[in-house]
């Protein structure tokens, strides 16, 4: 006679061990979704810094060319943007006013938080003006910078703000243009460009 055969039984749930290694990976993906969340949000500020410095440098370079036969008494001897609070520009005029409104803007005077700080400006923004032809055509560089978020490599587009930040200046973030003023008036008698 031969022994019962023994149909096997249909599984019922699940086991512990597999209860554990689900738990696992639904944890390491939601750590992987906190991590590119977090990536997301410094991306999102750097680039929002970096909109701002944009708009401050194209402020200035405006503002020099609304006043193009001064264009070369804009240089600054050090980078504006470092005091702790914002200038009074109400009895200034011409270059020495453009200078002060760039430098409260540099602070964030537009903007202040509920204790009265400013916070209408990147972290430690600073804003420098260089001659960099003073012949004409003139050449003037505008540049903005401030303090990125996380480390990068260090940028030679501009000296404004070196050292400021870090040692090896790999937080320092740059936005620079150049650009020229031409000559719009030609001495009849000698054809040589004359200072409008």
């Amino acid at each position: 006679m031969n022994a019962p055969r023994h149909a096997p039984r249909a599984q019922q749930g699940t086991t512990m061990m597999e209860v554990l290694v689900s738990i696992v990976i639904v944890v390491v993906g939601l750590l992987g979704l906190a991590g590119l969340q977090s990536r997301a949000s410094v991306s999102e500020m750097e680039s929002f810094q970096r909109a701002q410095a944009i708009l401050l440098m194209q402020d200035m370079v405006d503002r020099i060319n609304a006043n193009r036969k001064n264009a070369t008494s804009y240089a600054t001897a050090t980078a504006l943007g470092t005091g702790q609070s914002a200038s009074d520009c109400t009895n200034l005029t011409g270059k020495a006013l453009d200078l002060c409104e760039w430098n409260n803007s540099l602070l964030g005077a537009a903007e202040s938080s509920s204790g009265g700080s400013t916070v209408g400006a990147m972290i430690g923004a600073r804003g420098c003006v260089k001659v960099v032809q003073a012949t004409m055509p003139r050449q003037i560089q505008v540049a903005v910078v401030w303090q990125g978020l996380t480390s990068t490599a260090s940028s030679a587009v501009s000296d404004c703000g070196k050292g400021s930040y870090d040692a090896a200046d790999r937080q320092r973030r740059v936005v620079s243009t150049t650009f020229t003023i031409g000559c719009l008036q030609n001495d009849p008698v000698s054809l040589i460009c004359v200072t409008p």
